[in-house]
C-alpha cells in the first residue's frame, strides 16, 4: 500500500492528527516511566533479608516506670521463651531488616578516619543470633559466650580499648571495608573503637533501604534489654504453628512480669508486609493510572478513526467501486494509525527521558533503562491496531452503491 495518499489525507486534518499524536506521546512517556517505577518497587519488595523469615516472630515489651533490673528480667524472659514448646531459639535484638527506623554507624579502616569507608546498619544482638535469625555464615565463626556484654555495661565506659569488640560483617560490608582480601582477623574502626572481624554472613539487609548500600550491616555482641530499645526475636520449628506460639509468647511474658505492657506478637512476614505497604499502594496507583491512560488513548483512537470513517464514506465507496477489496480498506486505516502511533511514540520516548531526568533530579531515582522504551512502544502499537479495528471494520463494510448514493 502506498503511504503518500495516507500522508496527503493526514495533512488535510492536521489538528486532529496532532492531537492524537500528542496523546500517544504523553501516554508513552508516562507508561515507560511507570513501568520502570513498578519494576523497581517489585525488585525492592522481593529483596532477600538474609533471615529465615517464615519461622520468625517478634515480641516487644515496655516497662512501666523506671526499670532497675531490666537486664536480669530480660534474661528471665529469654529463658522462658526458649522453654516454650515449638520454639527453637530466642534472642534480643535492636532491629531487623525492613523496619522503619535504623541504628547505623560509620566505619573505617583507621581510627577516627575523616571520611568513613561506609555507613552500616548496627545490629546489637544477644547469644544465639545466627541460629535465631537463620543467617548463613560464609566465613569465620559465631560469637563466643564470653564475648557478649550488656549495653548497660558498655555505656559505663568511654575507653576505646575497653569498648573493643569482635564483629560479624555482612558480605557487602566486608567487600567495601576490605576489597583487597579476606576480612577475617582484620580490624575496622567505629570512630576510635577497634572491631575485630571474626565472621562474615552472606546477607543481612539494612532495616531501611539506601540505594547502593542495601546490605552493609554489622553484628555486635552487645546485649540489649527490653527497656533500652531491645525486642525479642523468636524462631519456631514449624511455620504453621506461628499463631499458636505467638499466643504462648504473650502468656509467657505476662507470667514472667505482669507489670509491663506487652505488645501483640507479630510474625516477621507481617512486619515485612507492613514495611512495604506504601510500595504496594504506589504500584497499585501506577498500574491504575497506566490503565486509565491506555483506555483514554484507545478511546481517542476509536473516536478519531470513527470520525474519519464518517467523513470519508464517499471516498471509501469510490475506492470500493474502483476495485479496492475489504482487506485493502482495513489495511489503509491500520497503516494510518501505525504512522500516527509511530510519530507519537518517537516523541514519547524523548519525553520519557525528559521526565526521567526530572525524577532523577528531584527524587534521586536511577536513569530509565532503554529497554523500557521498546516495551512501551510495542504496547502502544498493539493498542492502536486493536483500537482502530472497530472503525476499520465498519469502513470496509461500506458498499459502493450506498457510498455513491450518499454523495
Amino acid at each position: 500500500m502506498e503511504i503518500r495518499p495516507i500522508l496527503s489525507t493526514l495533512a488535510r486534518h492536521k489538528i486532529a492528527a496532532a492531537l492524537i499524536v500528542l496523546e500517544i506521546a504523553l501516554t508513552c512517556a508516562i507508561l515507560c516511566n511507570a513501568l520502570f517505577l513498578v519494576t523497581q518497587r517489585l525488585e525492592t519488595m522481593r529483596m532477600p533479608s538474609g533471615l529465615d523469615e517464615d519461622r520468625l516472630l517478634m515480641a516487644q515489651v515496655n516497662g512501666i516506670g523506671a526499670q532497675t533490673d531490666a537486664d536480669v528480667r530480660t534474661q528471665e524472659d529469654l529463658a522462658a521463651l526458649r522453654a516454650i514448646p515449638g520454639v527453637t531459639a530466642a534472642v534480643i535484638v535492636n532491629q531487623v531488616p525492613f523496619r522503619n527506623g535504623s541504628w547505623n554507624t560509620a566505619l573505617g579502616v583507621r581510627p577516627n578516619q575523616p571520611t568513613p569507608t561506609l555507613t552500616a546498619a548496627q545490629y546489637m544482638v544477644g547469644e544465639g543470633i545466627l541460629e535465631a535469625m537463620g543467617l548463613k555464615l560464609i566465613a569465620g565463626r559465631d560469637f563466643r559466650a564470653d564475648e557478649f556484654r550488656t549495653v548497660t555495661e558498655l555505656n559505663r565506659s568511654d575507653d576505646p580499648k575497653a569498648l573493643a569488640s569482635p564483629v560479624i560483617l555482612s558480605a557487602q560490608a566486608a567487600r567495601k571495608l576490605f576489597p583487597d582480601g579476606n576480612a577475617l582477623g582484620k580490624v575496622a574502626y567505629m570512630a576510635n573503637i577497634p572491631l575485630t572481624v571474626v565472621g562474615v554472613v552472606e546477607t543481612l539487609t539494612r532495616p531501611t533501604q539506601m540505594d547502593g548500600n542495601r546490605d552493609s550491616s554489622i553484628l555486635l555482641p552487645a546485649r540489649m534489654n527490653f527497656a533500652n530499645g531491645g525486642f525479642y526475636l523468636v524462631r519456631v520449628a514449624d511455620p504453621a504453628r506461628r499463631e499458636e506460639v505467638a499466643k504462648a509468647i504473650e502468656r509467657t511474658l505476662e507470667k514472667v512480669d505482669p507489670n509491663r505492657l506487652i505488645k501483640p506478637v507479630k510474625s516477621y512476614a507481617q512486619q515485612r508486609s507492613e514495611y512495604f505497604a506504601a510500595d504496594r499502594d504506589m504500584i497499585g496507583l501506577l498500574l491504575v493510572v497506566s490503565a486509565l491512560l491506555l483506555l483514554v488513548t484507545a478511546l481517542g483512537i476509536v473516536g478519531l478513526a470513527s470520525f474519519w470513517v464518517q467523513q470519508r464514506t464517499k471516498q471509501i465507496g469510490i475506492r470500493r467501486a474502483l476495485g479496492a477489496t475489504r482487506g485493502q480498506i482495513l489495511r489503509y486505516f491500520q497503516t494510518e494509525n501505525f504512522l500516527l502511533a509511530s510519530i507519537g511514540i518517537v516523541l514519547g520516548m524523548l519525553l520519557a527521558f525528559a521526565i526521567n531526568q526530572l525524577l532523577m533530579s528531584k527524587y534521586a531515582l536511577p536513569r530509565l533503562p532503554w529497554q523500557y522504551l521498546p516495551i512501551g512502544a510495542l504496547m502502544l502499537w498493539l493498542l492502536g491496531q486493536l483500537a482502530v479495528l472497530g472503525p476499520a471494520w465498519r469502513a470496509m463494510a461500506i458498499s459502493p452503491a450506498i457510498a455513491t448514493r450518499s454523495a
